[in-house]
């Protein structure tokens, strides 16, 4: 059951950010510049709140159940978006990017291979914190 949630988990987010990542890439790999912080911003806010937002209804659904283990959980959960920002890469360098060669391709996927993991801690720890915030209120509310 955890892996139909990492992935429901990881791709609502990432919805809400896929249109941003284009001008993003585009501005670091493509050279363009990139001029409108302030919906980068906005983004960024809509992104930690929707990546709270359904970390905790997977942990309250899975709770539910009578499954108390939901730390780990609720981390790969709030993370997987990272997978599919990952996944993105791909799509952009094949079909937008027009990159070739070793040294491109080397450079693409080994600078988004180390932005990712911290992409993942980054939003791992808002699903857990987000997450122990729900589990102590409402234990604190039953208690």
């Amino acid at each position: 059951m955890a892996f139909p949630q990492m992935v429901m988990a990881g791709f609502l987010p990432f919805s809400a950010i896929y249109v941003e990542l284009y001008y993003i890439f585009a501005s670091v790999w493509g050279h363009k510049v990139y001029i409108i912080w302030s919906i980068l911003f906005i983004v960024y806010i809509i992104l930690i709140i929707v990546t709270a937002f359904i970390t905790v209804a997977l942990t309250y659904f899975q709770l539910a159940v009578e499954d108390h283990r939901w730390w780990w959980r609720s981390f790969l959960c709030g993370g997987s978006t990272a997978l599919f920002v990952y996944g993105y890469c791909f799509y952009y360098y094949y079909a937008r990017s027009g990159m070739s060669g070793l040294m491109q391709t080397s450079f693409f996927f080994g600078y988004n291979l180390m932005v990712c993991p911290g992409f993942f801690l980054m939003l791992g720890t808002v699903g857990w914190r987000s997450s122990l915030l729900f589990v102590r209120r409402i234990y604190q509310v039953m208690g």
